[in-house]
């Protein structure tokens, strides 16, 4: 039987989130990890691509929108969608504030997270316009097998 871990999960300003890794690959033996996002109405990131790992939404609080090709997906607290690995996609917070999981398979989404943020001073938003590092984020982003494909807006076809 195995033994139960918790991972002490520290508040951080991922870019324009709060993001706190719930589970890291670490306890699951690079398996999957679980990180927990609030992000505020309108915050979109980069068209992207996952080269190593299925990328689950699961929305607790607030409405997201998820952007495929072809297709966009209105989740409201409760809805679950995957987005599968080598799949361009997107999203866009439609409420006021929105908190969502992501369940990544197998881990290694935390350490980008861990990579391109730094801790927050409280579990509030951080502030708005803050300047960001793109060249590192794009980097750490390339480390960790995610691609991006364009500018936050763009949208897969």
């Amino acid at each position: 039987m195995s033994t139960p871990t918790t991972t002490e999960s520290q508040t951080l300003w991922f870019i324009d989130t709060v993001a706190r890794v719930l589970v890291d690959g670490e306890e699951t033996n690079g398996n999957y990890s679980v990180v927990d996002s609030v992000g505020p109405r309108g915050n979109m990131p980069p068209l992207h691509v996952h080269r190593r790992e299925d990328e689950v939404f699961h929305v607790v609080e607030g409405q997201l929108t998820v952007f495929l090709p072809g297709e966009q997906v209105e989740l409201n607290a409760g809805d679950t969608l995957r987005a599968p690995c080598g799949v361009p996609h997107t999203y866009r917070v439609e409420s006021d504030t929105c908190r969502w999981l992501v369940f990544c398979q197998p881990a290694g989404f935390e350490e980008f997270v861990r990579a391109v943020s730094e801790p927050a001073s409280s579990s509030e938003l951080p502030p708005a316009n803050r300047p960001h590092d793109l060249d590192a984020i794009a980097a750490a982003a390339a480390a960790a097998g995610i691609e991006l494909l364009g500018p936050p807006g763009a949208l897969p076809v």
